[in-house]
């Protein structure tokens, strides 16, 4: 990405209120929503274009093979971070959520431990009982400037039989994008202990310019031999609603424990996703950095809002996604200072908490909105002290 690329600007809000989503659904029209995982950009031209055109051809009907998308996905990866990732092992399902269950079904016993590594995105600590695992967190350690593993305590929890680490790479709601380093250790843990990482990377595509996404599949064979990835276009493309997520393999052992689901898993794929996927993979890379430069932007504005109208809140900017982690805790709004940003400043964030108990006094703001939008957000929030 280049000085030359082109910010994706965002909808108006009356544009916006048209939409059916949660996002605009949720909460009464005084409310600014700053919460749930969605953007408010348009939709890349070549993906609108790749699902209109099958709802004119009548297509949708139910997916014949994940084909088309993996060979997508795997010119994605090579070009974006070099990459190279072999179609053969990736298989299709409904959305990253259903793919770490159905991923973990195959790798646990009823009653195993997986690890998880708070703070970190909620539905994470009940993917693992759906799956029939018992959550044990190992939390990230905070040293003051940012975040790290603590590889004594994830030695440990697998030392005591831990079967699995779901891995949040890129780790939200922190926008941390872990190093080859740090996964590669991760790799040789797991592989010491017979364990399986699933990484979670749907987050990948919107790595900053500033930063290095690391596939996890790529640092090492320990890695292809123990690790599942999953991700999905849904994050960084918009299309969280049309249902199509990728769970790939890099190894003859990993691509068999995939062929083991039911073969439901993959008919749950929608071809509106399917083909609305393709076209992100191979035909919005203009549209996808046009993005980022809005974040990155929308990420420094932030900062500088809130030095301004509200230093008491305490902010890391992200390297990856558009979503944004803020320290209220200098405020006195409590363990969950959502509830007052909503209440009094008709601001809806993420409550801090549900990402677990490092996240008493915060919360999480998505921050892929006009820059007019956030204005205002700070603004009330400073208004609410």
């Amino acid at each position: 990405m280049t000085d030359a690329v082109t910010p994706v600007h965002a909808e108006t809000l009356d544009i916006l209120r048209l939409r059916t989503s949660e996002k605009w659904v949720t909460y009464p029209a005084d409310v600014l929503p700053l919460f749930v995982a969605e953007m408010d950009y348009p939709l890349a031209p070549a993906i609108a274009d790749a699902i209109i055109a099958r709802v004119r051809a009548s297509d949708t009907g139910y997916v014949a093979s994940p084909a088309p998308v993996a060979q997508a996905f795997s010119g994605f990866a090579k070009r974006r971070w070099g990459w190279e990732v072999a179609p053969a092992g990736i298989r299709t399902t409904t959305d990253v959520s259903v793919a770490i269950v159905e991923t973990l079904r195959q790798v646990l016993s009823p009653g195993d431990h997986v690890v998880i590594t708070p703070p970190v995105y909620p539905p994470f600590f009940d993917m693992i009982p759906e799956a029939g695992g018992r959550v044990v967190e190992v939390p990230l350690v905070d040293d003051g400037t940012g975040w790290a593993f603590d590889f004594d305590e994830l030695e440990a929890a697998f030392a005591d039989g831990a079967r699995a680490l779901l891995l949040c790479n890129p780790q939200n709601p922190l926008g941390l994008v872990h190093s080859a380093t740090t996964l590669a250790r991760i790799a040789d843990l797991a592989a010491r202990f017979d364990a399986y990482v699933v990484s979670d990377e749907i987050h990948a595509p919107l790595t900053h310019m500033d930063a290095v996404f690391t596939p996890f599949l790529s640092v090492s064979d320990a890695a292809r031999e123990h690790g599942i990835a999953v991700t999905s276009a849904s994050k960084a493309f918009n299309l969280a609603g049309v249902k199509c997520a990728l769970m790939i393999a890099a190894s003859p052992r990993i691509t068999a424990i995939l062929d083991r689901m039911p073969e439901e898993v993959l008919w749950r794929t929608s071809i509106l996703g399917l083909h609305g996927s393709v076209a992100a993979f191979t035909s919005s890379d203009d549209w996808l950095d046009g993005v980022i430069r809005s974040i990155e932007q929308n990420r420094v504005l932030l900062g500088n809002l809130l030095a301004t109208h509200l230093p008491g809140v305490r902010y890391r900017e992200p390297h990856s996604s558009y979503l944004t982690w803020l320290d209220f805790r200098e405020l006195g709004w409590g363990d969950d200072p959502s509830i007052r940003a909503l209440d009094v400043a008709r601001v809806a964030l993420n409550p801090g908490p549900s990402f677990g108990d490092l996240g008493r006094g915060f919360a999480r703001m998505n921050i892929a909105c006009a820059p007019d939008v956030l204005e205002v957000a700070v603004a009330r929030l400073a208004a609410a002290r």
